[in-house]
C-alpha cells in the first residue's frame, strides 16, 4: 500500500446519491491496475539508471494538474485548499516522500510481486502505532491479527534464508513503517482536511525538494528512458484518480479489499515483462498478511459502526431531552 492510497482511505462517505457499489469496485480495481504499471515503470527506470528521486520528482510533477483539475471541480473550489494545519501538513509531506522513496527504491530492488506483498505490512504496523502512539484500544483480536501477520512477514523473508534479498526486505519494511507513520498524521489531518487538501500540500511542499534533488541526481537520458518516466507520471496520476473516484462511488469498506488485488497484477507483470515468478515463501506468506490485513480492516469498521451508531443516539437522546 502506497501513499496515494492512504491520502484516500480517510474516512468519507460517497456523495450523495453515488453509492453504487459495483462501479467503486471497479473502479478502485482500475486504480490498482494503474499502481503495478507505475511501479513498473519504476523498476524499468530504476534499471536504466534513473535516481529514485528523479522518478519521484515526475510521479508528484504529472500528477499535479490532475490535482488542480480535482480542487476546481470540486464544489468548494480553490478555497477549499486554505489551511491553519500546515505543520501537519509539512510532517506528512517529509513522511510522505519518505515513505514513497523507499517503496519506489524497494521497487527497483526486489521482484515486483515480493515487494507488494511487503507493501501489505502497512495495516498491521499502522494499527500497531495507532495502540503505542494514539492509545487506541486495540482489540484482543487485533492484537491476535497483528501476531499472525507479522508471521507472514517472516514467512516471506525468510531470515537467514537467501531467497529474497536482505537489503531489498530490509528497504520494503522500512517504507511500509514509514507509511504506516503516514497514516496516523493523516488521520489527524482528516479530522479538519479533506484528501485533496492533503494532496494538494503533500505535491506543493514536495515538488520543490524533489527539484533539487533532481538536480543533483538527475541526468540526460534517452528517449526510451523518457518514457519510463513519463508512464511513472501518467499512470500515478490514473491511479490517483481513479482511487479518489472510488470513493464517491462506494464506501471506503467496500472498495478498500481491492486493494490486494495489486499483489496479482505486480505478480503478472513481473512474469511478462522481468520474467520474474514469486517463490514459495510469496505463495505462502502473502495470502497470511492479506488475511491479516483485511480482519484488521473489518475489526475498525466495525468499531467504526459501533462508534458512529453511538453517536447518533446520544445526540436523539440529547434531542429528546433523556
Amino acid at each position: 500500500m502506497t501513499t496515494d492510497a492512504l491520502d484516500k482511505n480517510q474516512p468519507e462517505q460517497p456523495a450523495l446519491g453515488q453509492n453504487h457499489p459495483i462501479a467503486g469496485i471497479l473502479t478502485r480495481l482500475a486504480g490498482m491496475v494503474s499502481l503495478a504499471c507505475m511501479f513498473a515503470f519504476v523498476k524499468l527506470a530504476g534499471q536504466e539508471g534513473v535516481h529514485v528521486t528523479e522518478s519521484l520528482f515526475y510521479r508528484q510533477l504529472i500528477a499535479m494538474p490532475l490535482i488542480c483539475f480535482l480542487i476546481w471541480r470540486s464544489p468548494a473550489g480553490w478555497p477549499a485548499i486554505k489551511s491553519n494545519r500546515h505543520a501537519l501538513h509539512i510532517l506528512r509531506s517529509i513522511l510522505g516522500i519518505t515513505a514513497m522513496g523507499f517503496n519506489f527504491w524497494a521497487m527497483t530492488l526486489l521482484p515486483l510481486a515480493d515487494a507488494t506483498t511487503i507493501s501489505f505490512t502497512v495495516p498491521i504496523f499502522a494499527t500497531l502505532f495507532a495502540a503505542l502512539i494514539l492509545r487506541e484500544q486495540v482489540g484482543i483480536r487485533r492484537w491476535v491479527a497483528i501476531l499472525i501477520g507479522f508471521i507472514g512477514v517472516l514467512v516471506v523473508i525468510q531470515p537467514g534464508g537467501n531467497l529474497i534479498p536482505a537489503y531489498g526486505a530490509t528497504v520494503a519494511l522500512i517504507g511500509a513503517l514509514v507509511t504506516a507513520s503516514v497514516t496516523l498524521v493523516i488521520r489527524m489531518l482528516g479530522r479538519t482536511e479533506g484528501s485533496l487538501v492533503t494532496i494538494f500540500w503533500f505535491s506543493v511542499y514536495t515538488l520543490p525538494a524533489l527539484a533539487v534533488c533532481v538536480y543533483i541526481y538527475g541526468g540526460g537520458h534517452d528517449a526510451r528512458t523518457w518514457g519510463y518516466l513519463l508512464g511513472v507520471g501518467i499512470f500515478g496520476s490514473m491511479a490517483q484518480l481513479a482511487i479518489t473516484h472510488s470513493l464517491r462511488l462506494a464506501p471506503v469498506a467496500t472498495v478498500m479489499p481491492m486493494d490486494y488485488s495489486s499483489l496479482i497484477w505486480a505478480t503478472i507483470i513481473g512474469i511478462l515483462v522481468f520474467g520474474q515468478w514469486p517463490g514459495l515463501s510469496i505463495l505462502i506468506g502473502a495470502p497470511i498478511i492479506i488475511g491479516s490485513g483485511l480482519f484488521i480492516a473489518w475489526r475498525e469498521h466495525v468499531r467504526a459502526t459501533r462508534q458512529a451508531r453511538s453517536e447518533i443516539a446520544e445526540r436523539e437522546g440529547a434531542t429528546r431531552g433523556f
